[in-house]
């Protein structure tokens, strides 16, 4: 391989070949051959972009953007994530690469993804040896591949992960794992982020981060000795026992799997410039474009779907659509009638949960046997901001419910619904799910919020999809892409303009409810970004 001029080394695809010795028990999966290796390095830990902010810069600090739909018609995955693997030597300075790379790349939902958090739980007489600096942290065994290739797998293809929190102080995990989820771009660092083949297969490139051993050695000796209280001898006494064999028995020899070697890291701009430019290249190959147009005219003078139900067109319920859609009605009486539709909303929603028989002793004495929610949980999920006005009603009819939050909002330019904040109980992946709009037009928010459950882990036939109003148009699509969920309206609207308005429809529910204007072009399926 030549180097440029540069200071970027780019080489074409490499063959990865497993070890034909050296390869016992669980190593046989790495590259190249194990031998004895080192210790502890510079912890770095795993982040998403999507938790803002992830940078802070000299001159910004850089905060989420909206996520454009990572999936298609059919609610079906169908681009993966773009991942960077970043390899190199201790102190090579990796992660001053990635966050160069994260800051020039500028593109929303980046994920940083950090070996330090897939160490191995040391048992009793390891933490022992780690006591005395005799435990090799550097060593392939010291690290989980497997589950560090599970979730990298998971989070490639779009999916919420648990990522561990490692404590270096107890040498295990701590209770509580990191949730991230929404990647566009991945970067995974790690001094072993080429050994292992399966985690090969997974990086769509691959950068080397090339730095002199004098340099490195500078930098653990300022971070030992200013950060970990250590002295000058006892540093270069580690380095020459345990990081510098390593780095050639171990690190140095996957150099020859990158796609691209960079000298000197993150200060290397050159060589940033060539990765970002690869990076934004192939994600406009990736980039999915929604036709909203043919997705309106999909399924006219189709019959209405078996899952939709729709409440019972009574006097009443119709007196109160007649108030809610009036103009001249005022803001109170608008808050009030839209109210009582929820709570009637809603208990028809619960009537679509699983139940069991139950029998219970009245206060005569008598057996009675009636009915029990059959589930581990009922989780409310709110699309804001409209959506949340729905949660009095379920809080009103379910008690201790857990709530949670996802805002998605409308490109201007391209029409694609984007999602831009989610806030999700834990374990969300065991409930039965409410989830709350007030209006639902061509219903791409929608999908995309039921979207963001699946990759929740929750089951789709455990989605149910309430909302006061909705148009034909949205009742399809939604129905067309996840024909397991619910869904479960006062009334469903049977057009829609060419600006996605409900026709006849009610207006901007929100604006409405909160007493806010709405711009000239808004969409029923927009909410505004509420402050937080």
């Amino acid at each position: 391989m030549n180097t440029l001029n540069t200071g970027a080394r780019i080489s074409g695809c490499w063959t990865v070949r497993g070890s034909s010795e050296g390869g016992e028990g669980s190593l046989d999966r790495l590259l190249p051959s194990v031998c004895p290796g080192v210790s502890p390095r510079k912890r770095t830990t795993s982040q998403c972009k999507s938790e803002p902010p992830l940078l802070r810069t000299s001159k910004r600090t850089i905060y989420t953007a909206g996520r454009p739909p990572w999936y298609n018609e059919h609610g079906t995955q169908s681009k993966e994530a773009f991942v960077i693997g970043l390899c190199g030597g201790s102190a090579s300075g990796k992660t001053t690469a990635a966050r160069k790379i994260i800051e020039a790349l500028d593109v929303p939902w980046v994920v940083l993804l950090s070996m330090d958090s897939f160490y191995k739980v040391l048992t009793p007489e390891q933490q022992v040896a780690a006591a005395s600096n005799d435990y090799n942290f550097d060593h392939p065994d010291a690290f989980d591949f497997g589950l560090l290739a599970h979730i990298l797998q998971k989070l490639k293809l779009g999916k919420s992960v648990k990522i561990p929190v490692y404590d270096f102080t107890t040498h295990g995990r701590q209770k509580e794992w990191k949730i991230v989820y929404g990647a566009s771009v991945i970067i995974f660092e790690g001094i072993m982020a080429f050994a292992d083949k399966e985690l090969l297969q997974l990086l769509d490139m691959k950068v080397f981060v090339d730095t002199d051993s004098d340099i490195r050695l500078v930098r653990r000796l300022r971070r030992d000795i200013t950060e970990r209280g250590r002295d000058i001898e006892g540093v270069i006494k580690q380095y020459n026992k345990f990081v510098k064999p390593a780095f050639e028995q171990y690190i140095e020899p996957t150099m020859r799997l990158a796609d691209i070697v960079v000298p000197r890291g993150g200060y290397n701009t050159v060589a940033i410039d060539l990765i970002v430019q690869h990076v934004h290249s192939q994600l406009e190959e990736r980039k999915l474009r929604w036709d909203m147009a043919a997705l309106a005219t999909a399924h006219q003078a189709q019959p209405l779907p078996q899952t939709l139900s729709v409440l019972e067109s009574t006097p009443q319920v119709r007196g109160m659509h007649t108030i809610i859609r009036n103009k001249e009605t005022s803001r109170d009486e608008f808050i009030f009638y839209s109210k009582r539709l929820m709570r009637l909303l809603i208990e028809r929603a619960l009537s679509y949960l699983p139940s069991q028989s139950h029998v219970v002793q009245t206060p005569q004495g008598e057996d009675y046997e009636g009915r029990t929610f059959h589930g581990k949980r009922i989780t409310g999920v709110s699309i804001l901001r409209a959506g949340e006005t729905m949660e009095p009603a379920l809080r009103a009819v379910c008690k201790d419910v857990r709530i949670g939050k996802i805002l998605i909002q409308t490109n201007q330019d391209t029409g694609e619904p984007e999602l831009h904040y989610l806030r999700l109980p834990k374990d969300i992946g065991e409930d039965h799910v409410i989830l709350m709009d007030c209006t639902v037009s061509t219903g791409a928010a929608a999908m995309m919020a039921v979207r963001v459950l699946l990759d929740h882990d929750v089951q789709e036939e455990k989605i149910l999809l309430v909302s006061l109003l909705m148009a034909e148009m949205g009742v399809h699509s939604v129905a067309y892409a996840f024909p397991q969920v619910k869904i479960i309206t006062t009334a469903v609207d049977k057009k829609v303009n060419d600006l996605f308005h409900i026709i006849p429809g009610i207006g901007n529910f929100g604006d409405r409810y909160f007493g806010t204007d709405a711009p000239p072009d808004w969409s029923d399926d927009e909410m505004d970004e509420p402050s937080y």
